[in-house]
């Protein structure tokens, strides 16, 4: 074998994650996906250096109401005459912030509820279990409207009731992945060398359940910002003149007829962003799993 072969094979990075990453980087539409969705989460750590929050997204000026997109207003303006781009990328600061804030929050109490009722079982997981099935019995939309209403809508309120209404799927998942692990052999070495009941779950169960898991949750980020969209919509999220792509939609939806680009520019926000997440999650679901493209 002459050195050039060898530097090749030397230069292939080993490891389940390295295949994992190998994999997914095949994936051109997951790939292009991740691209559009780096950018959006740049954009919108940079939104005030891009737009001055004050003078562009606040101020009103009725002279300007309603502009057609051009070279100065790159999405036109609403019916404040705010503009309508710099309003698009900080309101992408408020349903990022949704998604993943409120994912990171049901997954971690998902993640204990679900791996403690799988790996105790018994009357744990019936009362677990039990208490989960009672909740998904209300529809998502109509528990998160439910705590908005008693709460009061705004954005401590909405994150609070996205994130009640997502824990019992995520602990169900989590209970179903687990399951599949507990019953393996290294965990019960691990019992049986006396190592603590909380070491094994978090330390041995959850790190080799974490592959289903990460894919789950980039399903449930689009969800949620759909979510948070749509009770933004309806008047029971963020409101006015805070921007908030649900609430911008809502405003913009009068106005559809006769100047569309007012609702075209949030409604493709929230759709593009929520495709991204999902082409990704489809993407890593491919990677970790790759007969799943067979």
């Amino acid at each position: 074998m002459n050195r050039k072969k060898r530097k090749e094979i030397k230069s292939i990075p080993k490891g389940h994650f390295a295949d994992i990453c190998r994999n997914f980087a095949r994936n051109k539409t997951a790939m292009a996906a991740l691209a559009v969705l780096i950018l959006i989460l740049i954009t919108a750590l940079f939104a005030d250096v891009i737009v001055d929050y004050r003078t562009k997204v606040l101020a009103q000026d009725p002279r300007m109401r309603l502009l057609s997109p051009s070279a100065e207003h790159w999405f036109g303006t609403d019916n404040f005459g705010r503009d309508l781009f710099g309003r698009i990328i900080h309101g992408a600061r408020y349903s990022l912030f949704f998604g993943i804030a409120c994912t990171a929050i049901s997954l971690a109490v998902g993640c204990v509820l679900g791996a403690t009722a799988a790996y105790y079982g018994g009357i744990i997981d019936n009362i677990i279990m039990r208490i989960t099935d009672t909740v998904m019995c209300i529809p998502f939309l109509l528990l998160a409207l439910t705590i908005v209403a008693v709460g009061g809508p705004g954005l401590r309120t909405l994150t609070i009731a996205i994130t009640v209404a997502s824990v019992p799927g995520f602990t169900r998942m989590v209970r179903s992945v687990v399951l599949s692990v507990v019953s393996k052999d290294f965990i019960e070495a691990a019992k049986s060398c006396g190592t603590k009941d909380a070491a094994i779950i978090f330390g041995h169960i959850l790190p080799n359940a974490i592959g289903p898991v990460i894919v789950n949750c980039m399903m449930n980020i689009a969800g949620i910002i759909m979510s948070a969209a749509g009770l933004s919509y309806l008047g029971m999220g963020i409101q006015p003149p805070t921007p908030e792509w649900g609430s911008m939609l809502s405003e913009a939806m009068k106005y559809f007829r006769t100047y569309p680009h007012v609702a075209v520019c949030a409604g493709a926000a929230i759709m593009i962003t929520a495709l991204c997440f999902n082409l990704v999650g489809d993407g890593l679901a491919d990677a970790i799993d790759p007969k799943r493209r067979r």
